[in-house]
């Protein structure tokens, strides 16, 4: 995967090891992603998928069911 150009989100700690990173695949286009504590370990996924998960972090969709209401 060295011959991918990754990115680090704006919002990581200049420095640090624990931030998600993407990149493309310069064929498929691809979004590929990775920890950056793990850089060999890589998801590969479609940006339909991608756009849909990202679209659920933003809309909380994840953390709606941890919710509770007393």
């Amino acid at each position: 995967m060295s011959q991918l150009a990754w990115q680090k989100s704006s919002f990581s700690e200049p420095g640090s090891d624990t931030c998600v990173e993407i990149a493309a695949a310069p064929v498929s286009n691809r979004p590929h992603l990775r920890e950056s504590a793990t850089p060999d370990t890589v998801i590969a996924t479609t940006p339909a998928a991608l756009r849909a998960f990202l679209g659920g972090i933003k809309g909380e969709a994840f953390g709606q069911a941890r919710r509770h209401t007393s």
